[in-house]
């Protein structure tokens, strides 16, 4: 078994050449990337996964992203308002640039609710023949969102969902035929549980032809964001910026962001974390260095550093929430945009389930 460090060694250098072979060959990837829609989508995601989604689909990889209405309960008792929750990510993909399939604008990303499309859910009965238990078990992210659950109060214990959350994703991923997903270094295993039941599925029905694809992961460069309080930036933590916030509601967030008692601001994320991940926010949203909003901060302290970053965040969003509120009141097009979305993954679904079950004996 590989030593984890090695393992990221390697997905690392293996997302530097693709990210070269997306540049001189875009029209060869597909990619399936998503959501679930557990609340509006913040800064964090936007910076992490939005823009990248985005970049893919502008240098001409087809881009498939699916709301995942059915595993909002994944690791949470109550699920909220799923339905409005929908709506808002949608919201957020859009304004952060997203060009959806529609049924009069061609191409585009197919955007889709999970529930929309039943083939995904009947994938997911075959894929689970083809993983343990134990190897479920061992799923180091399974084992952080169950102790996140259970951090959160959630009431039971590990659910049979939660455990086999890699393996809907999977038939996501492989439904659609995905050669690429952007993910995060903790969403790595999850990944791998989808090339495993490829790489089995194949073994075990293809008779040396390749019926499903194994995906590979496409490393985001983009750094972590920590919330305003230090912390992991969340949801439902009341420590991230959400992209429909007004600029007020931003102002009033990083106002209340945890920093520390030096003066002279300085980029050091070892010894000061706080201090570095609003430089590091700012940063992104100027264009710039953390290390040179440092020195443009000098000795203005926190309270300087944060009115700076306060306008770096409001200038950078102003577009996008521009652009949302004008989606906000288009009602048509965003039903159209989701029909097709849902059109056009069913299509992609049903194809791969027919060759699952064919395959299969089914």
């Amino acid at each position: 078994m590989s030593h984890p460090s090695t393992s990221l060694e390697n997905a690392l250098r293996r997302s530097a050449e693709l990210h070269a072979q997306v540049r001189a060959d875009p029209g060869r990837f597909r990619v399936v990337t998503g959501d679930r829609p557990t609340g509006p989508l913040h800064l964090g995601h936007l910076l992490g996964t939005l823009a990248n989604r985005v970049a893919l689909q502008r240098s001409g990889v087809e881009v498939f992203v699916v709301i995942a209405d059915l595993q909002v309960s994944t690791d949470r008792d109550d699920p909220g308002d799923v339905r409005g929750n929908v709506r808002e990510v949608l919201l957020d993909n859009l304004a952060a640039g997203l060009e959806p399939a529609t049924s009069t604008g061609g191409g585009g990303a197919p955007v889709f609710v999970h529930s929309a499309v039943p083939a995904l859910n009947e994938l997911l009965l075959p894929f689970l023949a083809l993983v343990t238990v134990a190897e479920l078990q061992r799923n180091p992210t399974v084992r952080a969102e169950a102790a996140a659950a259970r951090e959160r109060g959630a009431g039971r214990g590990v659910s049979g969902l939660l455990l086999t959350y890699p393996v809907h994703q999977a038939a996501d991923v492989l439904s659609c035929g995905a050669n690429l997903v952007p993910v995060g270094q903790d969403q790595l295993p999850h990944l791998e549980v989808a090339r495993t039941v490829a790489r089995r599925f194949n073994d075990r029905y293809g008779a040396g032809e390749l019926l499903l694809t194994a995906p590979e992961a496409l490393l985001s460069a983009a750094p972590l964001l920590l919330g305003t309080d230090g912390r992991k930036m969340s949801k439902s933590g009341g420590n991230a910026i959400a992209l429909r916030a007004t600029e007020d509601e931003t102002a009033r967030l990083v106002r209340s962001a945890t920093t520390d008692s030096e003066r002279r601001i300085t980029y050091d994320p070892v010894r000061r974390p706080e201090v570095s991940n609003l430089l590091l926010t700012g940063a992104l949203c100027s264009g710039t260095t953390p290390e040179v909003l440092a020195e443009e901060v000098g000795a203005g302290g926190a309270a300087r550093l944060k009115a700076v970053v306060t306008d770096a965040v409001n200038e950078h969003l102003r577009p996008l929430r521009r652009r949302r509120r004008e989606l906000a009141a288009a009602q048509d097009h965003l039903r159209d945009v989701l029909t097709e979305g849902a059109r056009r993954a069913n299509a992609e679904a049903e194809r791969t389930l027919a060759r699952v079950l064919a395959a299969t004996g089914g």
